[in-house]
């Protein structure tokens, strides 16, 4: 019989319980290996909120538009699409991708000081994000498209990756990326958003936000165009057995469907994506995802055996070379 997901204890009988070095690889600063990230990031997804809601926007320009310290992520007030949406004390959260990369960096905390130039973000979580959301939107080998679709239901047709953000009843800020073939990643039933949830790092922050203040926002795009489609509403997690086939992949059914009602939907040009000139790709740059994933890790401050053990593993040589090799296993064998 399916029911909607209103509880934890619901949600982990569907998907399980986060794995311990899923929350291990949570750092509460940025270290050497998030800085140079970032400084080589052109672009991120960016979301404020509080615990009354949440909204998201883009932010960009060339590589290293935002600067940071340990402590302080730095945005330029004239790179965001819509600076207007930070104010002091509100829930933060970003997404950096790097061209070429399929993983991401995942930065969120509060912002402490919104200047006249920039906006003062208090570092709270740093973390890598796998890569399977930009490898199942095919995100970097997108061509450039002249003319996105000007009908709504066209667009979300067509989009391939959306970017999804959450708060808690705290008003701390999420922002998770979701990818998906055209088609796939997103429906429109009426007047509500349907889209999947897929095979990921299983931390679910999310949906336990969802559970927790369930208002929404989310930014969809098709890889490729400038243009993108932003909303917000009321979501809730089912596991409807009729509206999860719809998202069958590879013969494969995803656990949960999310809706989204009470839409409230912009359509627009992002001024952050003209600037940044993502596709064609232009190059790769030098950096080892695993290896900064790996160095999260044995930064954590849990104290816990398991904490102590997971660090201890981690510390021999060619650990990073075995959780490179488990990511491409993963990519390969359980993207749906």
């Amino acid at each position: 019989m399916s029911k909607q997901i209103a509880s934890v204890a619901e949600l982990e009988a569907i998907i399980g319980k986060t794995p311990l070095p899923m929350t291990l690889k949570v750092i509460d600063h940025l270290d050497e290996g998030a800085l140079h990230w970032i400084r080589l990031s052109p672009f991120s997804f960016t979301a404020f909120g509080d615990a009354s809601g949440i909204a998201v926007t883009m932010a960009g320009g060339k590589c290293g538009f935002a600067s940071a310290s340990a402590h302080e992520l730095r945005l330029p007030t004239a790179l965001l699409d819509d600076a207007a949406l930070a104010r002091p004390g509100v829930g933060f959260a970003s997404l950096f991708p790097l061209p070429g990369i399929t993983e991401t960096l995942r930065v969120n905390g509060r912002v402490a000081e919104v200047r006249h130039d920039e906006i003062c973000v208090a570092v709270e979580e740093c973390y890598g994000h796998c890569g399977k959301a930009l490898i199942r939107s095919d995100f970097w080998t997108a061509a450039p498209i002249a003319a996105a679709p000007s009908d709504l239901s066209a667009f979300i047709a067509d989009c391939r990756f959306l970017a999804l953000a959450t708060t808690d009843a705290q008003g701390r800020a999420d922002l998770s990326p979701k990818g998906d073939p055209a088609g796939m990643m997103a429906h429109l039933d009426g007047s509500r958003l349907w889209f999947a949830d897929r095979p990921g790092n299983r931390r679910v922050d999310s949906f336990r936000n969802i559970i927790a203040q369930p208002r929404v926002a989310a930014a969809l795009l098709i890889p490729g165009s400038s243009h993108i489609v932003r909303l917000s509403g009321t979501a809730h997690m089912t596991d409807d057995e009729a509206m999860r086939a719809q998202f069958r992949v590879q013969d494969k059914t995803p656990a949960l469907a999310i809706g989204i009602d009470d839409l409230s939907v912009t359509m627009s040009e992002s001024p952050a994506l003209v600037r940044t000139h993502l596709w064609p790709m232009s190059g790769r740059p030098a950096i080892d995802p695993a290896k900064v994933f790996t160095e999260h890790i044995k930064l954590n401050k849990a104290s816990g055996l398991g904490a102590r053990l997971t660090s201890a593993a981690l510390s021999v040589p060619g650990a990073t070379g075995l959780l490179k090799k488990g990511l491409e296993h993963e990519y390969k064998n359980n993207l749906y």
